[in-house]
């Protein structure tokens, strides 16, 4: 059969950065949980005027939750959205879901996660779970922070979350933003409060952190003893005093204690116009992973690739270094993005909605098998993985999930490009009857070391070809 390899469009292989392709993601906020980061994002879907043109992103109606995660910074596996707010949400009180924040804690000798949100910028509410992938329930069935609460009246906007479990369990949160009466250079929107033992209650009255030309965008880390409060500055286009943050960057303070006082330093991370020739808001979070620190961030590349860059963000993901006396370097934003920090293993059933690279495909959740498969697989569509360990011994069997639709087709390997090395392809057939899944296996030999695998799909065009719902190699 005769196929032409369709092109991977924002995310294009040897390239980390934007995450994932298959969708966008904003505000991207990092929870490490035993050995994978877990990234929640707000959840930027595409809207279209009356003539079916895509149009400029208004967030408002924005209500779930985008979840990725990696335990290697270069494959992500796509976990699909958290319904959050709205009537199917679990916060039936809210409108909007924006900039979450997560946060993993120990109670009562249980793990517990947290999943903060802002309902526009009017308030923010807490979810609750078992695990980082939910199910999530809203445990005190409402706002937890919201104008009536004490210290935070005259806050602008009161959203984009940040939270803290320090070292001794308890809890903090960071948050607000906004330019009050253009008072650009010392807006004192941004705000502290700490956090009851439960994580879904606040105590005492929040505190004012006096960010230099704050706007948005709360961010929190720890490190050898400071906290590092970080956000992003207003767009203030006048004069600013020598020292102030430049418009739209990434900016900390540091302080010895995690409510302040709080001294300002410099900004770490230009606008994403800066690097990739498209601006808009910065967005970031700093976390810690294996000893490093990485910074996630958005901006609008994919859908600068797809020629729709009107306000729809993706995560990026660059490396973080503080200095010997505990500042921080600037950031260099790149496609290039991270190194993978360790191989990824064939021999164990991988959820094939972990992806590295990709073209065509999307991804979509399946109610019969329970499970979020990559779907919408046409002719000359492809998936990546990088740096795949298939050790000395090498693999001799190749076995896949899929449910058949009415095209079927093949399933081609290929190592280190779509075009790469032909492995063996795999026969899927056509449905005949209900859509169930079927498991087939082929034989492979000469794979040995690590690789990047490609898996290409080939078939009839312009009809559903199959859905794929994991696959794994027998060494």
């Amino acid at each position: 059969m005769t196929f032409q390899l369709n092109q991977a469009i924002g995310k294009i292989p040897s390239h980390g950065n934007p995450l994932v392709a298959n969708r966008y993601g904003a505000d991207p906020y990092a929870l490490v949980f035993g050995d994978r980061v877990y990234l929640y994002m707000t959840n930027d879907v595409l809207e279209y005027d009356g003539n079916g043109v895509v149009k400029e992103n208004s967030y408002s109606s924005i209500n779930t939750i985008a979840v990725i995660s990696s335990g290697d910074l270069v494959n992500w596996t796509d976990h699909g959205e958290i319904a959050v707010a709205g009537p199917e949400g679990a916060a039936k009180w809210a409108t909007q879901s924006w900039a979450p924040a997560a946060v993993h804690k120990v109670i009562d000798g249980k793990d517990k996660f947290f999943l903060y949100f802002a309902n526009n910028a009017s308030g923010i509410g807490v979810l609750s779970s078992d695990s980082p992938l939910g199910p999530w329930i809203d445990p005190i069935g409402e706002a937890l922070i919201l104008r009536s609460t004490p210290g935070v009246e005259d806050v602008t906007w009161l959203f984009d979350p940040a939270v803290l479990v320090d070292d001794d369990g308890k809890g903090y949160i960071y948050f607000g933003g906004g330019v009050p009466e253009e008072e650009y250079a010392e807006p004192g929107t941004a705000r502290v409060m700490a956090l009851g033992d439960d994580m879904t209650s606040v105590l005492g009255t929040a505190e004012v952190i006096p960010a230099p030309y704050m706007f948005e965008d709360a961010g929190i880390h720890k490190r050898d003893g400071v906290y590092y409060y970080t956000y992003c500055s207003n767009f203030y286009d006048g004069e600013r005093p020598e020292g102030s943050p430049p418009a739209g960057e990434i900016a900390y303070m540091t302080s010895d204690k995690p409510m302040g006082p709080w001294t300002y330093h410099e900004t770490i991370l230009k606008n994403p116009g800066h690097f990739f020739g498209v601006s808009g808001n910065n967005h970031h979070a700093i976390f810690q992973f294996h000893e490093e620190w990485y910074i996630a961030y958005h901006a609008q590349t994919l859908s600068k690739a797809q020629g729709i860059a009107n306000g729809y963000r993706s995560t990026h993901l660059n490396r973080l270094f503080h200095n010997e006396d505990g500042s921080i370097r600037d950031v260099e934003a790149d496609y290039k993005g991270v190194q993978q920090i360790k191989p990824l293993n064939p021999y164990q059933r991988v959820q094939a909605a972990t992806i590295g690279w990709s073209a065509g495909v999307k991804t979509e959740f399946e109610a019969t098998v329970e499970e979020r498969l990559v779907t919408d697989i046409d002719n000359g569509d492809w998936i990546g993985l990088s740096g795949v360990d298939f050790g000395s011994k090498g693999a001799v069997v190749f076995s896949a999930s899929v449910i058949s639709l009415e095209g079927g087709g093949t399933i081609e390997l290929h190592l280190d490009d779509p075009a790469g090395l032909f492995i063996n392809e795999m026969s899927v057939p056509a449905a005949n009857g209900p859509e169930n899944p079927i498991e087939l296996k082929m034989e492979v030999n000469g794979i040995e070391g690590i690789h990047d695998l490609y898996l290409v799909f080939t078939g009839k065009t312009g009809i559903p070809l199959f859905k794929l719902i994991s696959w794994h190699f027998i060494e």
